[in-house]
């Protein structure tokens, strides 16, 4: 593509709710440690872990201790990682212990929660309700929106009635559960009925060696080719996409070969955060997602291989099921499909898929595990294309940022922030208004799921004053 500057466009972030992220923490670098009795002796002790060392070892324990695993968590409060073992063998107890966990024994293994899950599919495929493991309660938590009632509700409450009260429980959440078509960097594509808007997810290489991205799987069946700006000529084109079904994401490589994509995430106001490499989401981390509607949010991560139920776009009876999702308390509105879900120390955790609620009243998130697309697609995290020398600045601190709503967000444009980081204990985003976030209203499609784009995309269409200056120059794409 061409590298000529495109003009930059100035536009608000849409803040409801961001008030809420002043408790976003700042996770301080801590050495394990052990501890040493009375007598000198040194014993075992929980390692005092960052997120990234307790995804690691959570992963570590799963091969370890196998069918004795039933799932783990993050304590943030005490940096620890709390593995669930079923066993009362106490060699597997010990194993975990001596490998830096926290060992808790539960009733319910991976396995018998697996079969809950597909009962659950079985007898409750029904649209608006999600599921997920939750390995704090050691149960499969289902979930049921507004839409959930009458006889659906009989049948999805029988059901996990009859799975029983100590495997599965069964809650309601406000609004309904949808896709957020209309996000990071915003990109757009022309469809029948008008634009889509979606989200840049992460810069990645394609398995051919030419520059990519992730975005999520029903933009990329919604419409084929891909713009930078709004109205704009294409940049880029779908690869592969997979929506609904095993996942939500697409590979969507830019036309031209010599596109420079850093490996970071723009949080606003020049602050970007290094994308070190992928990892899988564990329950209980503190998670950022940056979305070109709503700007910068945090929350934590709730459930693993959830399952959502969407409203089939195509059919009113039907519905739409994505499986293997991360579940998560982090808001998001339309406009922010595909965008970027990652930890404080540059880990790509997600691809934002859907859910429910927004970011005024607060809500809950399904995304797609970034771990689980790579594989899939062949690609490997980071930069797409050799990077400018000015790209190597430092790396700013997401949780300041979302912290301190009142700051501004400055240019966010994705070409230009090539410098070092500022300080980010100051930096928001431009947090005065809402700017006019109309599009978010009807926002119940996410474009034609077969493929032909051919659907309500309605909430797409009316973007002012949303996009957080989208302006981006076609020289460098930043993930936002």
């Amino acid at each position: 593509m061409s590298h000529k500057r495109i003009p930059k466009r100035k536009a608000a972030i849409a803040v409801g709710g961001v008030a809420a992220l002043g408790a976003a923490a700042f996770l301080i670098p801590m050495a394990n440690a052990s501890q040493d009795d009375a007598s000198g002796a040194t014993t075992a002790a929980p390692k005092t872990l960052k997120a990234t060392g307790a995804s690691d070892l959570a992963a570590q324990l799963q091969e370890l201790l196998g069918q004795a695993f039933a799932g783990s968590y993050y304590d943030s409060g005490k940096q620890q990682l709390v593995v669930n073992v079923v066993s009362g063998d106490n060699n597997v107890i010990v194993q975990a212990q001596k490998a830096g966990a926290v060992v808790r024994q539960v009733a319910n293994s991976s396995k018998a929660l697996e079969t809950a899950a597909q009962t659950l599919k079985t007898k409750a495929t029904i649209p608006g309700t999600a599921w997920a493991v939750d390995p704090k309660t050691n149960k499969v938590v289902v979930t049921a929106d507004s839409t959930v009632t009458g006889s659906k509700w009989d049948t999805l409450e029988s059901t996990v009635q009859g799975l029983g009260s100590d495997m599965a429980t069964l809650k309601k959440t406000s609004g309904s559960f949808k896709t957020f078509v209309s996000g990071g960097d915003a990109i757009f594509s022309q469809v029948q009925n008008g634009e889509v808007r979606c989200s840049l997810g992460f810069n990645v290489t394609a398995s051919d060696g030419s520059p990519a991205f992730l975005t999520a799987g029903h933009c990329g069946v919604a419409a084929k080719d891909w713009s930078d700006t709004e109205g704009g000529q294409p940049v880029a084109t779908v690869d592969q996409a997979q929506f609904p079904g095993n996942g939500d994401f697409s590979l969507v490589k830019y036309n031209d070969a010599t596109t420079q994509a850093p490996s970071e995430v723009n949080i606003g106001n020049g602050q970007t955060v290094a994308i070190n490499q992928a990892e899988d989401a564990t329950v209980g981390t503190t998670v950022f997602r940056m979305g070109s509607t709503t700007g910068l949010h945090d929350g934590q991560v709730t459930g693993l291989d959830a399952t959502v139920n969407f409203q089939s776009e195509t059919d009113p009876n039907g519905v739409d099921t994505v499986t293997g999702l991360i579940q998560t308390n982090v808001c998001a509105e339309a406009g922010d499909s595909g965008g970027s879900l990652f930890t404080q120390d540059g880990g790509a955790v997600g691809l934002t898929s859907g859910g429910s609620g927004d970011c005024t009243s607060g809500g809950e998130t399904f995304f797609q595990p970034v771990t689980t697309a790579l594989q899939a697609t062949g690609a490997t995290l980071g930069d797409g294309g050799a990077a400018g020398a000015g790209d190597a600045g430092a790396s700013a601190d997401p949780s300041a940022t979302a912290a301190d709503p009142s700051a501004s967000a400055g240019d966010q444009a994705g070409g230009d922030q090539i410098g070092g980081t500022a300080d980010p204990s100051a930096t928001a985003g431009d947090q005065s208004g809402t700017g006019d976030v109309s599009g978010t209203g009807d926002e119940t499609g996410t474009g034609d799921q077969t493929g032909t784009g051919a659907n309500d995309q309605s909430g797409a269409n009316d973007q002012s004053g949303t996009a957080a200056d989208q302006s981006t120059s076609g020289k460098h794409h930043k993930n936002r």
